[in-house]
């Protein structure tokens, strides 16, 4: 019996079909080969097509079954991981009305900060667990004000998960973890939260139906299962966004675990038994993959915009002829502190964790005698681990405090800099697993299909890599009190 899984990314879409027997990866596949961009109509602005995301999901399927390890008739369920906060609006006959406005845009700030002071504070923190920042009902509120026509075509407004799924099954649903991430659930409730829908004025229609996230989220429709060589009516059985699905793919599931990934963004992910908030909602509170209302389990979550795709521009600077493997080798034979070059990796839009500031990224101390492409990229692996320490210890700051964190060996942990700089930023040790995002849909889709009794059925078999522990804090130290007082004078001459 056969899993599939779908990442999708910012990136690109990665799909696995896994052994659910064994726990084994047959074929994996992403596309596109190259790196898919955001478009920016305006400064601030990061939108994709839907469409576009089908179309890839579609190909990488099919790059899949062209393995020929497996036989595509004995996919028993899909699983569906997707980038979060995403904005996708559908009409009744489920076309596309916009490209979708996404995760890293910045557009709605205001409508956010505005719909936080006038619904009030206390109330955001305690039912909604944050501010509604840039979040999926304020990009919402923000078509129904400036694209009015688009609004009122508005049949059901869905996460990119959802779209996903729809294309897939024909059917549209969601989930509360899903509609967390939007700002649309009331944890003291446990229902959509009124408040918030009175506030912007969205119809309640708008709402899909709410299904449980390791659950029937419809069955592949006849049409996609010919499209795609799959068995009509294989269940798509398990949906979460990225960070969560990354934080069950590592079997991070339980109070006071920690997961980290360092994709286009940075993410720290704990899991907490509390409705807990940040006053100044520099990190945010979600409904994880495992939330009960009777049983919380609320996923904190640090995002920096600027991780992966700051590398990315580095490499493509430096030359994209380059591989990345090359781009980290040269890195590595730059000292410790790249001989005082700094960089403030924050280029991706406004950053939660500074509290909405967009400060843009900066490079400090170029001494054009000195410095070379090698002595950037060492510079930007660093300056993206002294971030992460900047925000963990934000986490700290609000009762967070790993002893170890792990992590797939993906994307920036592939690189020996970025691990080292991690692990001696932060003082936390880092295991490193073989799991990913695809990988982690598919396991998730074999427990909401019950193949597996639980989550620790579905991870039985699997154990990490590495451990790496920090070995040079005493050097990382002075940098990083470096780094901060750099940023924190960036933040002094920055407003939201």
């Amino acid at each position: 019996m056969l899993l599939l899984g779908i990442d999708l990314g910012t990136s690109s879409i990665k799909v696995s079909v896994v052994d659910a027997a064994t726990g084994n990866c047959l074929a994996s596949a992403q596309y596109p080969e190259t790196e898919v961009d955001i478009v920016s109509l305006q400064p601030g602005w990061a939108e994709q097509s839907p469409d576009l995301w089908w179309t890839h999901t579609v190909q990488a399927i099919l790059a899949c079954h062209a393995a020929g390890s497996y036989d595509p008739a004995d996919i028993a369920a899909i699983g569906i991981s997707y980038q979060m906060h995403g904005l996708v609006l559908v009409d009744r006959d489920q076309r596309v009305l916009r490209d979708a406005i996404i995760w890293c845009d910045g557009r709605a700030v205001p409508i956010g900060e505005r719909a936080f002071e006038q619904m009030g504070e206390s109330y955001c923190l305690s039912h909604l667990l944050n501010s509604p920042g840039n979040f999926t009902a304020s990009k919402l509120s923000w078509v129904r004000e400036q694209e009015p026509a688009v609004y009122e075509r508005v049949h059901k407004f869905l996460l990119p998960g959802d779209f996903i799924a729809m294309k897939l099954t024909g059917e549209i649903t969601t989930t509360v973890s899903a509609l967390s991430e939007g700002m649309f659930w009331d944890f003291r409730e446990n229902c959509v939260s009124r408040t918030l829908m009175d506030h912007f004025g969205f119809e309640s229609s708008l709402i899909p139906q709410v299904t449980p996230l390791f659950g029937s989220h419809g069955s592949i429709s006849p049409n996609a299962a010919s499209m795609l060589s799959l068995r009509p009516g294989t269940a798509v059985s398990y949906k979460a966004g990225d960070q969560l699905n990354n934080a069950f793919s590592l079997h991070v599931l339980q109070p006071g675990e920690v997961a980290a990934t360092a994709g286009t963004s940075g993410v720290i992910y704990g899991v907490s038994d509390e409705l807990t908030s940040d006053p100044r909602s520099r990190i945010n509170s979600f409904a994880h993959v495992n939330h009960q209302p009777d049983h919380h389990r609320v996923g904190v979550l640090l995002c920096i915009n600027g991780a992966g795709i700051f590398n990315r521009w580095v490499r493509n600077v430096a030359g994209s002829h380059k591989s990345y493997e090359q781009v980290n080798e040269e890195a590595a034979r730059i000292p410790v502190g790249a001989q005082g070059l700094f960089t403030l990796p924050f280029g991706n839009g406004p950053e939660r964790m500074l509290e909405n500031r967009t400060v843009g990224s900066h490079l400090h101390n170029i001494d054009f005698n000195i410095h070379t492409a090698a002595h950037v990229a060492r510079a930007a692996q660093e300056g993206i681990a002294f971030a992460f320490r900047y925000g963990l210890d934000i986490m700290r700051e609000n009762g967070m405090h790993p002893s170890i964190i792990r992590a797939g060996r993906a994307n920036m942990f592939l690189s020996e800099v970025f691990q080292q700089s991690f692990v001696n930023a932060t003082g936390v040790p880092v295991e490193l697993h073989t799991t990913d995002g695809s990988v982690g849909a598919a396991l998730g889709a074999g427990v909401g299909a019950g193949i597996y009794a639980g989550a620790d059925e579905a991870f039985a078999q699997r154990k990490h890599l590495q451990l790496i522990e920090p070995t040079r804090t005493k050097d990382y130290d002075p940098l990083y009190q470096e780094w901060k007082q750099l940023l924190e004078a960036q933040l002094e001459t920055t407003t939201t």
